[in-house]
């Protein structure tokens, strides 16, 4: 096992989005010198692999190319990765301080998370990497791989900014907070800037006490709830509720993220889950913290699902909630309590 954490970021975004562009141009830059790198497509013939080994010839590399790997059963993902930690560095490197899964264009970040769970030993720190199409813009959030990215991305990418000027960064800035308001957003014409960011250690940002009103963008099939906690909770009760909530949503769930007082603890917790998969609440140390709230992200649910979750009482609800029925092509959302 490694002296120091290592982090382990998962790279996600639609097909075409331009992760392996991201990526390519990462692996070229001094900061990758500590890197080693996953690959998993879809299909036999491995083509982004060829293409970052091109770009880094000196990280070490491995490809999962048996079908999507959010999808497989019994992944030899954990195996992968254990594998690239424990293997001996070349002589003269220093540590490993990151391993990048890319994933491909159509797997779901949750399912891929919950295959980490027996390499807790390596204590490494994950976090979700995506990417934003700025020449697409939202209209892939109709595709529910799509959504679900974007929603568990704590850090999302504005990819293709040389299509768009500085009028169209501002409105992705705008339309990636009304997916996910709790994600990193790097909206940048730098690219040598976006990249550097794109693989940078991961500080949590907690996000306003009060969220923006809904932007005019469409959010298909996509739910935002805000949730202020009713006073200080039993941390039973909360636990309680959380898993109560990922029990009645299931892979509708895509994200949870939020700070919390809790009776038992002298600091707020920070909660927080991807799709189904929570990580353990820990202590925010952060001196004069935002109010407590907590951001749950969800598709194709009705407002009841959440509301009438036990234990009740623990919270008031805002909305910005789809105006039609769950699985129209496209809604019109505003915050509404």
């Amino acid at each position: 096992m490694t002296a120091a954490p290592i982090d382990f970021l998962v790279l996600t975004g639609f097909l075409g989005s331009g992760k392996t562009s991201l990526l390519r141009d990462f692996l070229v830059s001094d900061a990758a010198s500590d890197t080693a790198v996953i690959v998993n497509e879809v299909g036999e013939i491995g083509l982004d692999g060829v293409i970052l080994r091109e770009s880094g010839d000196d990280v070490p590399m491995a490809m999962l190319s048996n079908g999507c790997v959010c999808c497989q059963i019994g992944s030899d993902l954990a195996f992968t990765i254990d594998r690239l930690i424990m293997a001996p560095r070349p002589p003269g490197a220093g540590p490993l301080q990151r391993i990048i899964l890319e994933t491909s264009g159509l797997s779901m970040p949750g399912p891929v998370l919950r295959q980490l769970a027996t390499l807790a030993e390596h204590r490494m720190r994950v976090a979700v990497v995506g990417t934003y199409d700025l020449a697409r813009g939202i209209a892939v959030a109709a595709f529910e791989e799509a959504a679900a990215q974007w929603a568990a991305s704590h850090r999302i990418i504005a990819t293709k900014a040389d299509l768009v000027g500085s009028e169209g960064l501002a409105k992705a800035t705008e339309a990636i907070a009304g997916i996910n308001p709790v994600a990193e957003v790097i909206a940048t014409a730098d690219r040598t800037a976006a990249v550097r960011t794109a693989f940078a250690p991961l500080i949590s940002a907690l996000p306003p006490s009060e969220l923006a009103p809904a932007p005019t963008s469409t959010h298909p099939r996509l739910a935002l709830c805000l949730l202020s906690p009713a006073g200080e909770l039993a941390y039973s009760d909360l636990a309680a509720w959380l898993d109560n909530l990922a029990g009645a949503l299931g892979e509708r769930l895509l994200r949870i993220k939020g700070l919390v007082r809790v009776h038992e603890a002298p600091r707020p917790l920070l909660v927080e889950s991807v799709g189904t998969m929570f990580s353990p609440p820990r202590q925010l140390s952060a001196d004069n913290p935002p109010p407590p709230f907590v951001v749950v992200i969800a598709r194709d649910i009705m407002r009841a699902e959440v509301e009438q979750v036990a234990p009740s009482g623990l919270f008031s609800f805002s909305w910005r909630q789809p105006e039609s029925t769950p699985g129209a092509a496209a809604i019109k959302a505003e915050w509404v309590s």
